[in-house]
């Protein structure tokens, strides 16, 4: 009998702290349209770029990503990919991480989604602030911590892209950032393939964010560790990393 109470005092003991909360994702779904999105909110987190330079080595795949952080992947709130890339992984936009230009901004004209002006950049000044602006309106600052180019823009001064259509035929899953009048990002992967006129309209109508960014799409990719999220795909370029506030 002794032993057989000794055997539940045990079991008790080793049961969970039921009092201990759950890890809270910094995402949540929201449906638009009948699409269904993933919203991630940093909530006051610090936002950081990862980004290679002409002589650094980028980090391509979110399972780097985590590993390269090394203690750090602790604090992990979010992280997508963030940004055009070239063959390499390297940046083919403006790009500054830690105040640091790794690469500078691009205003040549060309093909694909990242020349179908206006492209933007998404930045996040030293005092916490982000800003969504369009590539020929962007002017350097000391002030800028955090920089990266992507297009085309979604939503301009709440207006959409003039070059969208309302729900065209080119469907990818897609990522990208928006920000709020009052200067807080938010970012966003669809759940499936997605035209850019929904997209956008997402942003300017749902979230209700003036200036919004496109990031990528088919290869777009979210790291949540909170509910054990960590999409595969080809590899990546610049990704931002959001921890969780402190």
């Amino acid at each position: 009998m002794r032993a057989f109470f000794l055997f539940l005092l045990i079991t008790a003991c080793s049961k969970p702290d039921a009092s201990t909360p759950e890890e809270q994702s910094a995402c949540h779904s929201k449906v638009f349209e009948e699409s269904r999105f993933t919203v991630c909110d940093p909530a006051g987190g610090t936002i950081e770029l990862v980004a290679a330079g002409p002589s650094e080595q980028p980090v391509r795949r979110l399972a780097e990503l985590e590993a390269s952080l090394g203690p750090r992947a602790r604090g992990v709130a979010f992280a997508m990919n963030a940004g055009m890339y070239d063959e390499g992984g390297r940046p083919i936009g403006l790009a500054i991480a830690d105040g640091v230009q790794k690469h500078p901004i691009n205003r040549r004209k060309g093909g694909g989604n990242f020349h179908l002006m206006p492209n933007g950049v998404f930045q996040v000044f030293n005092d916490g602030r982000s800003a969504v602006v369009a590539s020929d309106q962007w002017t350097p600052s000391p002030a800028i911590r955090l920089a990266t180019q992507s297009g085309p823009m979604l939503v301009i001064h709440g207006k959409l892209h003039p070059a969208f259509d309302a729900d065209g035929t080119s469907r990818y899953v897609r990522n990208a950032v928006g920000v709020g009048a009052d200067g807080r990002a938010i970012f966003v992967i669809s759940d499936g393939p997605v035209s850019f006129g929904k997209l956008a309209r997402f942003f300017r109508d749902d979230l209700k964010t003036p200036n919004a960014l496109f990031l990528d799409g088919a290869v777009s990719a979210l790291w949540d560790p909170a509910v054990g999220r960590r999409d595969l795909t080809k590899p990546l370029g610049p990704m931002i990393v959001v921890y969780k506030a402190t």
